[in-house]
């Protein structure tokens, strides 16, 4: 079975400045493929790319078998694209946000309505077709946006920073609901820069300045980026830097990186070094616990090695 989504070589230029810079890749049928980085990374200019939305300055791609280039189109026609800004129209009621793009997709009369009122009730908001969209609460919102996405049962839906803004039990929610669309056969590609979503896909390219440096599963990201043991450090009376510095030049450490109010440090998984020798490393009173490699030490890692690469403001997208 083919991939629903093969990217080779792709690129976008504005003017000088390379948003997005030969990435290549291919996403499986019924995968939730997860696109992570800081934001000006170059997501959403594949995102759009991909959608048909702009076109490519070097390289294609073909999506749900219809090539972005040539065919964009019909490209629009087999997905389904959620933005990160709420699309659809406020003022108008559910049901005729729906109707609306249902018609955009050729689609009317009878066969709308049962499908209306099916993709409702998948997306848990039966019985609310006549409600003001505008009156609605953000994460119902969202769910009728995601709505719009798959009225059409496409084989493919885009889904660019679905949950940006909206709280945890919501984002947990919206979720759900991707795992039940890839569980039915349909392709999910998701962009986010949280990094606990991107544990939830089942494989994650890491953008960064346009480049696409890591790609694999989430457990796979972290034996490659994030080897050893983690320690999460809080405490001690030294400046936060110079506690940085010092665990930094004990022997087996890995990286060390701040997180919040402390630090987390890598270990080599050969070392002897444990939580006593890291506490005894600095002054007053401090806590030591062994933590599990994140996505966020990932993302930190991925970032440093480009930094190094290229410098450190291209990596960030400001060269």
């Amino acid at each position: 079975m083919s991939p629903a989504i093969v990217v080779d070589g792709l690129s976008r230029r504005f003017g000088r400045f390379t948003a997005v810079d030969d990435v290549s890749f291919e996403v499986g049928r019924g995968e939730v493929f997860g696109y992570l980085g800081a934001n000006g990374a170059g997501k959403s200019t594949t995102i759009r790319m991909l959608c048909g939305l702009l076109a490519p300055t070097a390289g294609d791609a073909v999506v749900a078998g219809a090539r972005v280039s040539t065919q964009p189109e019909e490209v629009r026609a087999r997905i389904g694209y959620m933005s990160q800004r709420f699309s659809l129209y406020p003022e108008l009621r559910v049901a005729e946000n729906l109707e609306f793009f249902g018609g955009a997709h050729g689609m009317g009369g009878r066969s709308l309505a049962r499908r209306l009122e099916a993709v409702l009730e998948r997306v848990g908001l039966a019985g609310l077709g006549r409600e003001r969209t505008q009156d609605l609460p953000g994460g119902m919102r969202q769910r009728v946006a995601l709505a719009g996405a798959i009225l059409h049962e496409p084989a493919v839906v885009f889904l660019d920073e679905p949950t940006a803004g909206v709280d945890p039990w919501v984002r947990r929610r919206f979720w759900g609901l991707i795992r039940e669309l890839a569980d039915g056969g349909t392709t999910i590609f998701v962009t986010t820069h949280y990094m606990d979503e991107a544990e939830l896909c089942g494989r994650v390219g890491l953008m960064v300045a346009g480049r696409l440096p890591a790609l694999d599963t989430p457990e796979g990201l972290k034996r490659t980026h994030a080897p050893g043991r983690v320690w999460s450090v809080r405490g001690g009376e030294l400046p936060p830097e110079q506690a940085r510095l010092r665990l930094a030049a004990l022997p087996g450490v890995l990286d060390v990186q701040s997180m919040g109010a402390g630090l987390r440090v890598r270990v080599d998984r050969h070392a002897t070094l444990g939580a006593d020798d890291l506490a005894a490393s600095l002054s007053g009173t401090v806590e030591v616990e062994e933590d599990a490699a994140s996505m966020e030490d990932v993302f930190l890692a991925v970032v440093d090695a480009e930094a190094q690469r290229v410098g450190t403001a291209a990596a960030f997208g400001e060269a």
